[in-house]
């Protein structure tokens, strides 16, 4: 019985996590960069009303300005990405200068033990 268990356990997450998966690219946040901006901006005008009505469904007072306003996000991923290439090819186009260099300064070490 614990087999079952464990494997209907594991059906499930993998349901839910392929659901996840699926949703997230029917609405186009795995496209490109304009396709997420898109879905983004179509999840915070869509997002306000439904908590709004699932509130009044569920019988809680929530008015519209005692609801968070949705954050603002000044982050641009492209830009962070190739900040993050240069820095990387960077550390790689000096990385056989600076073996060297480290090299000859750890044989000085050994040399100046031995004496």
């Amino acid at each position: 019985t614990v087999l079952i268990f464990d494997s209907f356990r594991f059906l499930i997450k993998g349901g839910l996590a392929g659901a996840a998966v699926y949703v997230a690219y029917d609405q186009g946040l795995l496209g490109s960069g304009t396709q997420g901006a898109e879905a983004l901006k179509k999840a915070q005008e869509t997002l306000p009303p439904a908590i709004q009505e699932w509130t009044s469904y569920l019988g809680w007072e929530v008015r519209a300005a005692q609801l968070p306003p949705t954050p603002k996000f000044e982050f641009s991923l492209s830009d962070s990405w190739n900040k993050g290439v240069h820095t990387v090819m960077s550390a790689l186009s000096v990385a056989p200068t600076r073996a060297c260099e480290y090299t000859t300064e750890g044989w000085k070490y050994v040399k100046d033990l031995v004496k």
